[in-house]
C-alpha cells in the first residue's frame, strides 16, 4: 500500500508538517513518500500508483497557495475519467496566525478530493481540557476536525504550541492505520461498481 504526501511549503513550515505526518504514517506503513506540487505535476503516474493522498498548503489569503492551485487545476484529465475514484484523501494546512480562516483552505481541500470522487480523512482526534474546561496547548490545539490545522512562527521554524507537530505524527498515524484497514478489505472483496451502479 502505497501512502502519497503532496505539499506546497512557501517558506518550509509546511514541509516540516508533511515530514511529520509521513513520520507518523510510515509506523504503519512502509511505502511513504513526499512529493512537492511540482514533483507531483512532474509525475502524475505516481498518484496513480498510491491508495492515499494527503494534500497540505499554507494558508495564504484564507485559501490555498498559488503552487498548491496550480497543483490542483492540473489534475483535470484525471477528474475528467475519475482515475482517483475511491482512493483517501486527507489534509493538513499552516498558517501563523491562530485562526488565519485556516478552515477555508481545509474545505479547498476536501472539494478537491470530492471532486475526485475520493474519501476524506477527518482528523479524528479530539482537542484537551484541563478541569476548569480550558483547551489546553496539545494534541489539536487549533481544535480542527476537518483535517490538521497547525500554527508556525511567522520568521523561524517554531510551531505554537510544539505539539502541532505530535498532532501532525498522531495524523499520520490515523491516515495510514485506515488505508491499511480499508485497503485490505478492498483487497479481499473488490467492489464491482458495474452490479452496485443500480443501486443508488
Amino acid at each position: 500500500m502505497k501512502l502519497l504526501i503532496i505539499y506546497h511549503s512557501g517558506f518550509g513550515h509546511t514541509q516540516v508538517v508533511a515530514e511529520h505526518i509521513r513520520l507518523g504514517a510510515s509506523r504503519v506503513l512502509p511505502d511513504v513518500h513526499l512529493l512537492t506540487t511540482k514533483e507531483a505535476m512532474e509525475q502524475p503516474q505516481l498518484l496513480l500508483e498510491a491508495d492515499t493522498l494527503v494534500f497540505g498548503s499554507p494558508t495564504y489569503f484564507g485559501n490555498v497557495s498559488a503552487e498548491f492551485k496550480q497543483f490542483m487545476e492540473s489534475t483535470g484529465s484525471a477528474w475528467s475519467r475519475q482515475l482517483w475514484k475511491n482512493k483517501l484523501a486527507a489534509g493538513f494546512t499552516n498558517s501563523s496566525s491562530v485562526n488565519g480562516d485556516k478552515l477555508a483552505t481545509l474545505i479547498s481541500l476536501s472539494l478537491f478530493a470530492a471532486q475526485h470522487s475520493m474519501l476524506w480523512i477527518s482528523l479524528g482526534m479530539m482537542p484537551q481540557y484541563d478541569e476548569k474546561g480550558r483547551q489546553l496547548p496539545e494534541h489539536n490545539g487549533m481544535a480542527s476536525y476537518l483535517g490538521l490545522m497547525t500554527l508556525s512562527d511567522n520568521s523561524h521554524l517554531e510551531f505554537h504550541p510544539p505539539a502541532d507537530l505530535l498532532s501532525a505524527e498522531l495524523f499520520g498515524m490515523r491516515i495510514a492505520e485506515i488505508t491499511l484497514q480499508v485497503k485490505s478489505k478492498e483487497a479481499v472483496q473488490p467492489v464491482n461498481t458495474l452490479e452496485h451502479q443500480h443501486n443508488y
